[in-house]
């Protein structure tokens, strides 16, 4: 699989994951919108970095686990 492959399967399964997340818990996703809306801008900003490093982290573990 090349690149481009990869790239657009990562967002197909992001569509996925948040489809379920609007699917399965429709009042929690509300809570926790009214709760990012109040929320200072940096630390939203802190939150979202730290969560693309978690994820960036996670992906070169099972990766180098992988083969």
């Amino acid at each position: 699989m090349d690149f481009a492959a990869y790239i657009l399967t990562a967002f197909c399964l992001i569509f996925v994951i948040e489809g379920l997340m609007y699917a399965l818990f429709p009042d929690m996703v509300r809570r926790m919108m009214a709760m990012a809306i109040m929320l200072p801008v940096q630390r939203l900003r802190l939150f979202g970095a730290i969560m693309a490093i978690s994820g960036l982290c996670l992906i070169w573990i099972i990766r180098g686990l992988a083969g």
